[in-house]
C-alpha cells in the first residue's frame, strides 16, 4: 500500500495511528463554556435526584461542580420537570455557579422545547424522540422510509427551530440499547445503525441550517462503542461534519468493573485523539464520577503539551530523534485489520497453552515477594490451605508468574507455570512448568532452549533491527512486547502492524510499566489511617484506568495474547484484579458476572446503588452471566438485550424482570424481586450454588 493511502486510511477516523494528535471539531457554544475546537476536553456528569426536589438538585449539582464538572445534565422527563429547570437555575445562579445546564429528554418533544428556552444545551436521543421500541421487525420500502424521516422532520423541526432562536446547543445522543424499530430493521443491532440513527438527526439539522451539535454514540459495551466512534467520525468526515464528540460508556456499573470498563471505551478513543467531553456512569453518586473523568483526560491534556515540546525539540536539534513521535512508517492492509469490527489477530498455539484460539493469559511479577511464604500467592489467584497442604484455584487465577532471578522455598501450584530470566534457568535443576525470558540478543546468541515455550522480550522498535531479522522462528517463541515511548499504545500499536505485513503469527503478551509518582509526606510529618487509604484508593484508580487504556485499546482491536502489568508501588492483588477487570470489560476473556448497571438520574425508581449490591452479594458467583440493573424503562430493555436477564424498575416499589429483551415477570414487588430474578435463573439451568 502505497503512503497516500495509507494516509487515507488513518484519517478515516483518527489523524493518526502512531502519535497522539487530537482530532479538532467544530466549536460549540453552551453557556459560558464552549466545547470542541481548541477547548479543554470537558468534563461532566448528570443529577439522580428527582428534578422536582429543586434544592436536593441545587445543592448535588453544587457537589458536582466542586468536584470538577463542567457542565451539569438534569433529566426532564415531562413539561413539568423541564418547566422546573428555571428555577433550579435561578437557585444555582444565586449561589453564583454558572454551570451550563443540560436537560436530557426521552420520548417527550414538548419537554424537549419547554427546557431548549431555559437551559443552555439539551440532550435528545434520536432513538425514542419520535418513536417508540416495541422490538418490532419491519420491512420498509425506500418510499416508506422516505415517509418515516418526513413524519420525525415534522416532530423534530420546532425544537431545532427553538434551539437556534434562543443560541440553545444540542447534544444527538445514539444509545446502542434504544435504537428505534426503524433503524434496528434496516440497519440491525450494530454500530452501523447506531451511526445512521444519529446522521438522520444532524442531516435533518443542517437542512434548517443548525449546527450547534455534539454527538455521542454510546453503548455498555466497550466493543461496540468503540467502532460506533470511529465509524461515525468516518461518515462525519464524508460528509463534511466535523461535530464535537461526547464519549461515554453506558450502564458501565460501580467500583473497579465501572472504572475499568469505562476506560476501555473512553480511553481507546481518547488515545486516538477523538473526544471533546467526557461523562463517566457510575452506579455511584454523581460527584465520584468527575474525579475519574479528570483522571482519564488529565494524561492526554499533559500527552499534548509533552509531543509539542518534543516536536520543537527536534526542530532546533536535528540529532534528536523522533521515534516517539512516530515510531516507524508502517503499511497497513485493511485486509488485515479492520477499525470497524472485532477480528483476533491470528496466532499460533504455542504449546497448546497461548496464542491461537486460546483466551490472553495473564502474568505477574511475585520477583519482590517474600517467596518463603505460600500465602503470597492468594494475590495469584492461588488459595494456599496449610491443613491439606494444597493450593485452591480462583476464577481469577494468574497463568504466569514471572520470579526474575529469585528461587521460592516451597511448591507452588501444580498448574503454574513459572518465568525466569534465561540465565537463571539455565542453572534449574527441575525445569518442569519453568520457562526462560530471553533479551532479544540472548536468544539469537543461545544454544540451549526448551521446545516448549521461549519467551523473548522486546521493544517496538527492534522490529526493523538486524537482530530481529536474524531471529530463528519455530511455534515454541511468544513475544513480550515493552515500550517507553510517550504515546505508548499507538507505540505497541505500531509493532501488531508491522507484524501484519510482515506474516508473523507469533503470539505476543503486551507488557506495560507504571511507575505513579510517590504521594508519601514530607519525612518528619505523621499521616493519619485516613489520608493513607485515599493514596492507595488514587494508586489503584491510576493504575485500572491507564491499564485498561492501555492495554484494552489494543484488546478491543484483537491484538494482544496476553497481558503483563508492573506497578511497583501497587498491591499485587489489586495488579490481579486489574488485569482480569481489562480481559473482563474487553470481552477477551470472561471470569466473573458481568452487571449492566446504569448510574441513576431521576427517573429511577428505586435506589441503584443498593440495589446493585444487593444483586451482586448473591450473584457475583455466576461466571459468565450478565445482568442489566435499571433504575427506569427508557434504556432498560434495550440495553439488556446484550444481557441474559434484567432487573427493571417499571413504577415506585415495582420491579419488571427480564430475559434478555423479554418481560417475564411484570410489575412485582422490590421486596420479593431479588429472589424471582434468581428463580428465573435456576429454572433456566443457568444457577450454581456459591462455594
Amino acid at each position: 500500500m502505497n503512503t497516500d493511502a495509507v494516509k487515507l486510511l488513518q484519517g478515516r477516523y483518527c489523524n493518526s495511528l502512531t502519535q497522539y494528535s487530537r482530532f479538532v471539531t467544530r466549536e460549540v457554544n453552551i453557556g459560558d463554556v464552549p466545547m470542541g475546537g481548541n477547548n479543554p476536553i470537558r468534563i461532566q456528569s448528570m443529577t439522580t435526584t428527582d428534578t422536582m426536589d429543586t434544592m436536593g438538585t441545587v445543592e448535588q449539582s453544587i457537589r458536582m461542580v466542586d468536584a470538577g464538572c463542567e457542565y451539569v445534565r438534569i433529566t426532564a422527563p415531562s413539561i413539568k420537570e423541564a418547566k422546573n429547570l428555571a428555577e433550579i437555575k435561578k437557585q444555582l445562579r444565586a449561589r453564583g455557579y454558572n454551570v451550563p445546564l443540560v436537560a436530557d429528554i426521552h420520548f417527550t418533544p414538548n419537554a424537549a422545547e419547554v427546557a431548549a428556552r431555559i437551559v443552555e444545551k439539551v440532550r435528545v436521543n434520536p432513538g425514542n424522540y419520535a418513536d417508540k421500541k416495541k422490538f418490532d421487525q419491519i420491512d420498509y420500502t425506500d418510499l416508506e422510509y422516505q415517509g418515516e424521516l418526513e413524519r420525525i422532520y415534522q416532530k423534530f423541526a420546532p425544537l431545532v427551530n427553538i434551539c437556534k432562536e434562543y443560541g440553545t446547543a444540542m447534544r444527538i445522543g445514539t444509545n446502542h440499547g434504544s435504537l428505534s424499530d426503524r433503524i434496528m430493521s434496516r440497519y440491525g443491532d450494530t454500530p452501523q445503525g447506531m451511526v445512521e440513527s444519529a446522521m438522520e438527526f444532524m442531516r435533518m439539522c443542517e437542512t434548517l441550517n443548525y449546527y450547534n451539535l455534539v454527538i455521542s454514540m454510546k453503548s455498555s459495551n466497550p466493543q461496540v462503542m468503540v467502532q460506533a466512534y470511529r465509524l461515525l467520525v468516518e461518515t462525519m468526515v464524508a460528509e463534511g461534519m466535523n461535530y464535537p464528540l461526547h464519549l461515554g460508556v453506558t450502564e458501565a456499573g460501580d467500583g473497579e468493573d465501572g472504572r475499568i470498563k469505562s476506560a476501555v471505551g473512553i480511553g481507546t478513543l481518547l488515545e486516538d485523539g477523538l473526544g471533546d467531553t467526557v461523562r463517566v456512569s457510575l452506579t455511584e453518586e454523581p460527584e465520584a464520577e468527575a474525579p475519574v473523568a479528570i483522571e482519564l483526560v488529565k494524561r492526554y491534556s499533559l500527552r499534548e503539551k509533552e509531543v509539542k515540546g518534543e516536536r520543537l525539540k527536534a526542530k532546533g536539534n536535528e540529532n534528536i530523534t523522533d521515534k516517539n513521535l512516530s515510531p516507524f512508517t508502517f503499511h497497513l492492509s485493511p485486509q488485515t485489520h479492520n477499525p470497524y469490527e472485532y477480528k483476533k489477530r491470528h496466532t499460533y498455539e504455542a504449546n497448546a497453552f497461548i496464542g491461537g484460539h486460546m483466551v490472553p493469559r495473564v502474568v505477574l511479577d511475585l520477583s519482590k515477594k517474600n517467596l518463603k511464604d505460600p500465602g503470597i500467592m492468594a494475590d495469584a489467584g492461588y488459595i494456599y490451605s496449610p491443613l491439606l497442604d494444597k493450593y485452591n484455584m480462583a476464577e481469577q487465577s494468574v497463568d504466569f508468574v514471572y520470579l526474575a532471578d529469585e528461587l521460592p522455598s516451597f511448591n507452588l501450584p501444580g498448574n503454574l507455570k513459572q518465568l525466569y530470566n534465561y540465565q537463571t534457568w539455565l542453572k534449574l535443576a527441575d525445569k518442569t512448568l519453568c520457562h526462560p525470558l530471553f533479551t532479544l540478543k540472548e536468544y539469537i546468541g543461545a544454544t540451549n532452549k526448551t521446545s516448549v515455550l521461549n519467551l523473548v522480550t522486546l521493544f517496538p522498535e527492534d522490529i526493523d533491527s538486524e537482530e530481529f531479522g536474524s531471529l530463528p522462528f519455530d511455534n515454541s517463541l511468544v513475544f513480550v512486547l515493552e515500550t517507553n515511548a510517550l504515546h505508548g499504545m499507538a507505540d505497541q500499536r505500531s509493532f501488531f502492524f508491522k507484524m501484519e505485513e510482515l506474516g508473523l503469527d507469533v503470539p505476543v503478551i503486551v507488557k506495560r510499566s507504571y511507575a505513579f509518582e510517590s504521594e508519601s509526606p514530607e519525612v518528619g510529618k505523621s499521616e493519619s489511617e485516613a489520608d493513607l487509604r485515599s493514596q492507595i484508593s488514587n494508586l489503584t484508580s491510576k493504575l485500572q484506568l491507564y491499564a485498561a487504556t492501555d492495554l484494552g485499546a489494543l484488546l478491543v482491536d484483537g491484538f494482544g495474547d496476553g497481558i503483563w502489568i508492573e506497578a511497583p508501588e501497587v498491591d499485587t492483588k489489586v495488579i490481579t484484579s486489574t488485569a482480569f477487570g481489562v480481559l473482563q470489560a474487553t470481552r477477551s476473556r470472561i471470569s466473573k458476572t458481568e452487571y449492566i448497571s446504569c448510574p441513576s438520574c431521576g427517573r429511577t425508581l428505586f435506589d441503584l446503588m443498593i440495589t446493585t449490591q444487593m444483586i451482586r452479594s448473591r450473584t457475583s458467583h455466576l461466571k459468565g452471566l450478565k445482568i442489566g440493573i435499571m433504575g427506569c424503562i427508557v434504556n432498560g430493555p434495550g440495553e439488556m438485550a446484550d444481557a441474559d436477564y434484567g432487573y427493571v424498575g417499571s413504577g415506585t416499589d415495582k420491579i419488571t424482570l427480564y430475559r434478555g429483551k423479554e418481560a417475564v415477570k411484570k410489575n412485582i414487588s422490590a421486596a420479593n424481586a431479588l429472589d424471582e430474578l434468581i428463580g428465573i435463573i435456576k429454572d433456566d439451568g443457568n444457577w450454581v450454588e456459591q462455594e
